[in-house]
């Protein structure tokens, strides 16, 4: 059997905890630029990849777009079922892994927020598999918008400071803190201890790497899958904006790509 990942272990029991997060709580901001970018046309069928106890698609279904939610969490999930159904909506929530999709240009519209799997997997490749099935899923004129870590930030900036400054809004008083271990300029992969308590008050160290990203890699990668306008902003919590030049000082970037 395979060794759990990181990522399986931290969300495997993680529900409740999740939603009181403060990554979390730009969920209202988030879908206003979404909908502003979808030219609010409620027309549009939308995956949400990766997406935890479903934030983004019960807000954007309340507005009254198509909804369709995927995460490798069973927990998280069953979660958004469950918040879902307090709401009277109805949203197909399916618990899928994002580098094995069974879609075929199904939808108009991806959006993979608050790195919805992708920059997670472990190698550069599964990360790719997740951008190639999210491609494959999407119909010949779509949409993709997504967020990632911004590569340019820990060549510039440490990340432990980022997290343990208190002007860090979405690092601020969560349940999972983060210490850097190393940076790794080579494959732009920081290892890092997350710790955090589950559901059940079970305390976890986890080892973990993630992976950041250059703007030009990105833009790179989304070209060998077919999208032929590639835009990148500067990602603030709650906040998106194409006002938000990219630079050093972003921890995240947000992608919105077309074809």
């Amino acid at each position: 059997m395979n060794k759990k990942q990181w990522y399986e272990t931290l969300f495997e029991n993680y529900a409740e905890k999740y939603d009181n997060e403060c990554f979390t709580q730009g969920t209202i901001g988030e879908c206003d630029f979404i909908e502003k970018e979808l030219d609010f046309n409620k027309k549009l069928k939308i995956i949400d990849i990766g997406c935890g106890t479903g934030r983004h698609s019960i807000e954007l279904s309340k507005r009254g777009y198509s909804m369709t939610g995927i995460d490798l969490s069973k927990s998280l999930i069953e979660k958004a079922r469950e918040k879902a159904k307090q709401n009277g909506l109805q949203i197909d929530f399916l618990k899928h892994d994002a580098r094995n999709l069974p879609f075929e240009k199904q939808f108009d519209v991806a959006i993979m927020m608050c790195e919805g799997g992708f920059p997670l997997m472990e190698t550069d490749e599964m990360n790719f598999e997740i951008l190639k099935n999210v491609s494959n899923s999407l119909k010949d004129n779509a949409k993709f918008i997504f967020t990632t870590l911004n590569g340019l930030f820990p060549i510039f900036n440490s990340i432990d400071e980022f997290h343990e400054n208190p002007d860090q809004v979405e690092r601020q008083e969560g349940n999972a803190t983060y210490k850097s271990t190393s940076f790794d300029i080579m494959t732009f992969r920081d290892y890092n201890i997350t710790s955090f308590t589950d559901d059940d008050g079970k305390e976890y160290q986890l080892e973990c790497n993630e992976r950041y990203y250059l703007p030009c890699e990105i833009t790179w990668l989304l070209k060998t899958l077919g999208f032929t306008k590639i835009e990148i902003f500067g990602a603030k919590l709650g906040a998106f904006s194409r006002e938000d030049k990219l630079t050093t000082q972003d921890f995240e970037m947000i992608v919105i790509a077309e074809r």
